[in-house]
């Protein structure tokens, strides 16, 4: 099997660091694709909300999606009147017609309360809480903020679905691991999940589950859906929340703990994770899945770390060697970060990547 292996995907795979994975990876790899293929399932369904100046970060972050991913993709883009023909002109140049498909929509609130839901946090941002009234067809959707890099394939976060317990509605993951520097356990004025809030910029959920379910809560003794709890919850408590629908979010899971499924930090590793020292373990263990570029990081150089990943995924170019166009300049550019606390642990930064890439490799050898 191996004689069958392009000369470029040798002379690659040997290049990368030896340390993050063998010959198991690659044949795992490979056991994996075959899976794949004698198991074909629906499309994976990812939504993003993307307002204001939003639209490069939007698009960084679908080619990130795109990149690894195995099974088809279908993006709902939820963007301002203004934003979609550039969409439609970017997406359209996407060369992977058949495993890509898009919808754009118009950002919609109820129409009876749009003005409060709009002013709520961030423009557009509580547009995700109405996810599960709009998307009436579709079953499962991973929703992601814009400012989302994904480092391994869309399919291994979505393959949680299938680790859902029967009462279990959605997933995220914890706002911090670390209590002595967690928000919500020392300044929320509104009850939270758990010890430290979550985190909805990585938001896996079954929609079915999500639209049949009746919520307890702190308004009623009778339960509500979810079309019928969101706007009591925002009278309620609009004067004491400060993150929006994060904290409206983290009041319903409070009140309903048993409908959340909680994955690992490395699945939504954010500045948070390293700039006070690390305290993600288990990225630096494994490496980053899921990369989290929250307060502007992509766009400022105080994280240098954060932005170098951004920058290379941006101006990588479909089809080139991924090696060579995006792993080893990488990895230059973060060797020069490591006088900030998050440049110290630059190897979590690049441990995943490298196995995506020999993962992709191994798919396309066999492909």
């Amino acid at each position: 099997r191996c004689k069958n292996l392009s000369v470029s995907f040798w002379n690659s795979y040997w290049m990368l660091p030896s340390d993050v994975c063998g010959m198991n990876c690659f044949w795992e790899a490979a056991f994996r694709y075959d899976y794949m293929k004698t198991h074909p399932s629906e499309k994976m369904h990812l939504a993003v909300v993307a307002c204001g100046e939003r639209l490069e970060e939007t698009v960084t972050m679908l080619r990130s999606a795109i990149i690894f991913s195995i099974k088809p993709l279908h993006f709902h883009i939820f963007a301002e009147d203004q934003l979609h023909e550039s969409f439609k002109d970017i997406l359209e140049e996407f060369p992977y017609e058949g495993k890509v498909n898009y919808t754009l929509y118009p950002i919609t609130f109820p129409s009876e309360s749009a003005a409060e839901w709009k002013k709520l946090f961030k423009p557009c941002a509580s547009q995700r809480l109405f996810l599960p009234l709009i998307l009436k067809n579709v079953d499962s959707l991973l929703y992601v903020d814009t400012d989302i890099l994904f480092l391994r394939p869309v399919d291994d976060i979505w393959s949680f679905l299938g680790k859902f317990n029967s009462t279990q509605i959605a997933a995220m993951a914890p706002e911090h691991e670390e209590p002595r520097i967690g928000w919500y356990n020392r300044f929320a004025r509104h009850p939270y999940y758990g010890v430290t809030g979550i985190n909805s910029g990585v938001m896996l959920m079954n929609m079915t589950r999500i639209r049949r379910k009746y919520f307890k809560n702190d308004m009623t003794p009778v339960r509500l859906q979810w079309g019928e709890i969101l706007m009591p919850l925002l009278k309620k408590y609009k004067l004491n929340i400060t993150w929006g629908d994060q904290d409206l979010l983290n009041i319903m899971f409070f009140h309903n703990p048993e409908s959340l499924y909680v994955f690992p930090c490395q699945w939504n590793y954010r500045p948070d994770h390293c700039i006070y020292g690390s305290n993600c373990k288990a990225a630096e263990e494994e490496g980053i899945f899921i990369l989290h570029g929250n307060r502007g990081v992509y766009h400022d150089d105080k994280q240098p770390t954060f932005r170098a990943v951004y920058e290379a995924i941006k101006n990588y170019s479909f089809g080139d060697d991924l090696v060579h166009s995006l792993l080893q300049p990488l990895e230059r550019d973060l060797q020069k970060t490591t006088h900030t606390y998050c440049g110290r642990v630059y190897k979590a930064f690049i441990k995943q990547l490298t196995k995506s890439i020999r993962d992709l490799y191994a798919r396309r050898s066999k492909g």
